[in-house]
């Protein structure tokens, strides 16, 4: 039967543009199309123990300190390009694997895991990208609960890639659910831009300023990664202070 339950809905398309503790205990799907949620995801996928967001490098590097090397790798990236010293850069092809299976990756970069660190006091926080969107989705859809989606942006501003992976989100969970979804403003036009925009998600990523940049310093390849819909059925969710495949159980309580 149908339920009068509603559903509030918001989106933040930077954020800069949200305190910490106005997530806490709040349900938070952080959004990062191009690159940290297609590589989080691949490197759950491919066997990481975890993944420990951090977002500067001189906490990566302290944290490093304290694990051994052999089962550790530093992880992230600079204007779109690996950290000196560091392992791995934000390219979801380097997570094959042979490079991150039984890993724990400590994973810094420019905007994804900054939006990660905000939503560490929330209940639950999830990483979403086009490529692990119908898992997303469905967790929401068990879960039938308010939610806030988090799109990571890029130094602080709009990135149309994230506002449409957001649209999309939001338009595929009102199509299975049988409560209504309330949407801000925000929420309305993430919602608008997925229609107006959304039919060919590699066209927008490689019309986009990020996009652009990245094919421009030899990452047009990822690109194909990051718009391939449901190519991976894997749900990163934070867990104490670490992201790892969810599992019934290992959400914060």
């Amino acid at each position: 039967m149908p339920t009068n339950q509603k559903l509030k809905v918001e989106v933040h398309f930077s954020h800069a543009q949200i305190d910490e503790m106005q997530l806490k205990d709040k349900t938070v799907v952080v959004v990062d199309v191009l690159r940290s949620s297609a590589s989080i995801v691949t490197a759950l996928h491919n066997g990481a123990k975890e993944i420990i967001p951090v977002n500067n490098i001189e906490n990566a590097v302290k944290i490093s300190s304290s694990l051994f090397s052999d089962v550790m790798l530093r992880a992230g990236e600079r204007n779109g390009k690996m950290i000196e010293g560091f392992n791995l850069g934000n390219s979801p092809r380097e997570y094959t694997s042979h490079a991150v299976k039984g890993k724990s990756i400590i994973f810094m970069t420019s905007n994804g895991s900054v939006a990660m660190i905000k939503g560490r006091y929330a209940k639950n926080l999830l990483v979403a990208g086009f490529i692990n969107l119908s898992t997303v989705v469905l967790f929401l859809k068990q879960l039938k609960n308010d939610f806030i989606i988090i799109c990571a942006g890029k130094g602080n501003k709009f990135c149309i890639e994230d506002a449409v992976c957001a649209g999309r989100l939001i338009t595929q969970l009102q199509s299975e659910i049988e409560e209504e979804l309330i949407l801000d403003d925000a929420s309305a036009a993430a919602v608008a831009l997925s229609k107006n925009f959304g039919k060919s998600i590699l066209k927008i990523l490689k019309s986009s300023e990020h996009g652009k940049y990245l094919s421009d310093i030899g990452f047009a390849e990822d690109l194909k990664v990051c718009a391939e819909i449901d190519a991976i059925q894997v749900l990163p969710i934070l867990s104490g202070n670490v992201i790892r495949v969810y599992k019934e159980g290992n959400k914060k309580s």
